[in-house]
């Protein structure tokens, strides 16, 4: 999570100034394509609301021409699907500024004891930052994620076998 878009120097929450918040994904497209990732985008939010400030505007980064093609194109398809224009734009990337440690994970934060087992993994901050488990968490916590698809991903996250238990022992009960 961070801060993107715009010209004002050193962002925050408290004052953005022309930045929208925004995420930075990395990703190997040997493993995940550009084009996934748009359809990801498109099926994660409505790009046809009007955002009510350039904080929370809908906005497209890209990092060169082949992105910025893919982009458009992906964007006239769902304008053709959905019936009617989207409020979306399509700008080049620029500098990402990262958030403050309180935005990072946000649901995931608000989970006490699941977060106190998870600072026994991660400790540092930036660890929170970078960590997909901490994202696979942060998406159960907000009900994105369902636990037993959570169960099936930590197996592959890293943890030997007392640890996803520590993790499964303290997940909220609702999930």
């Amino acid at each position: 999570m961070g801060y993107a878009g715009g010209n004002s120097p050193n962002p925050t929450y408290q004052s953005i100034g022309d930045h929208s918040e925004s995420i930075e994904i990395t990703f190997d497209p040997s493993l995940l394509s550009f084009q996934r990732l748009l359809d990801l985008f498109w099926e994660g939010h409505d790009p046809a609301g009007s955002a009510w400030s350039r904080q929370y505007a809908s906005i497209l980064f890209y990092h060169d021409e082949e992105q910025r093609r893919l982009a458009e194109q992906s964007k006239a398809e769902q304008e053709r699907r959905r019936g009617g224009p989207l409020q979306t734009e399509i700008l080049p990337a620029g500098i990402f500024t990262q958030a403050e440690d309180y935005h990072q994970k946000y649901y995931l934060q608000s989970a006490v004891l699941l977060m106190q087992a998870v600072r026994l993994l991660l400790p540092a901050p930036q660890d929170l930052v970078a960590s997909t488990l901490a994202a696979r968490l942060n998406a159960l916590v907000a009900g994105n994620l369902t636990r037993r698809e959570l169960e099936q991903d930590l197996p592959v996250l890293g943890l030997d076998a007392g640890q996803q238990q520590t993790l499964l022992d303290a997940l909220p009960e609702s999930r």
